[in-house]
């Protein structure tokens, strides 16, 4: 996980630990003989790309600094049900109080790896790269993010303060879309691309003609697309085309098809909660 901010990570799971386990765990409180040692089992219970062990690892290793995570896959693996993903061994009250958070993470970002290979699989020859929106889980964007990484797509503006996207709403405050763009183009200078969303032909000529570098179509149909598709690049054969929005597994071929360069999927829509995986604890 190279790439991702490793103390952000720590300050999320040490939040999480904290809204999970309150002033403590009084079951295992109660239940539980002090220095009780036991061995816990991640078990897959159907075929998934692994993602979120060394987020696993950091909870239990915030709660005990000598506890770790011994892995018999890697993130970004696919395994098939019934595979044991990792164990560790330790006292039994700290593997109790963070089964639950450690457990919710890897379920959560296999889920994200798993149908982002999907989609990327979907449109494999095509030349379309899936990337992610901005619709993600508050909190969890860094981290779902690398799970999207993990199952093959690939990573657009990751927040407000990398890109530059305008919209429909932006167009109501600025005087339109003209004015918006020429706006940004003056203030942001040649550096930075900016990208605009456009609905019809009249908005298409008015964002290439102005010197958009990526048109956004959204929540658009496959045919609208591709209507849009070749005339955008009858006026600039170099701009771009990313299309986001009612973009499902069942047609997302039909986007790549249509000559979408990015298909941005929302990863709070499009993958399932959780991917089924126990941890399975036993006293030693």
């Amino acid at each position: 996980m190279n790439w991702m901010d490793e103390g952000a990570l720590y300050s999320q799971i040490a939040m999480m630990l904290r809204e999970d386990l309150g002033r403590g765990d009084i079951t295992s409180q109660a239940i539980v003989q002090r220095n009780t040692r036991a061995r816990g089992r991640f078990v897959a219970n159907q075929k998934m790309i692994v993602a979120g062990l060394e987020a696993a690892e950091e909870v239990f290793l915030t709660l005990d600094s000598q506890q770790q995570l011994e892995a018999f896959v890697s993130d970004g693996e696919e395994i098939e049900a019934g595979k044991v993903i990792a164990r560790t061994n330790g006292f039994a009250d700290i593997l109790l109080a963070g089964e639950r958070v450690a457990l919710s993470l890897m379920q959560r970002l296999s889920a994200v790896a798993t149908t982002t290979n999907q989609f990327v699989r979907a449109v494999a020859e095509t030349g379309a790269q899936i990337v992610a929106t901005r619709e993600s889980t508050p909190g969890l964007r860094m981290l779902e993010r690398y799970a999207l990484l993990l199952g093959g797509g690939s990573n657009n503006r990751f927040g407000l303060d990398d890109g530059v996207v305008l919209a429909a709403n932006h167009f109501a405050v600025a005087d339109g879309l003209a004015t918006a763009v020429k706006n940004a183009k003056a203030k942001l200078g040649h550096t930075q691309k900016i990208e605009v969303q456009v609905s019809n032909e009249e908005e298409l000529r008015s964002a290439v003609e102005l010197g958009a570098d990526i048109v956004l179509f959204e929540s658009l149909s496959p045919e609208e697309v591709s209507k849009l598709t070749e005339l955008g690049r009858s006026l600039s054969p170099l701009i771009s085309v990313e299309c986001s929005g009612n973009v499902t597994l069942g047609n997302v071929r039909s986007f790549a098809d249509a000559g979408a360069n990015l298909i941005g999927i929302n990863l709070l829509q499009c993958s399932p909660a959780a991917m089924d995986i126990s941890f399975v604890i036993q006293p030693f």
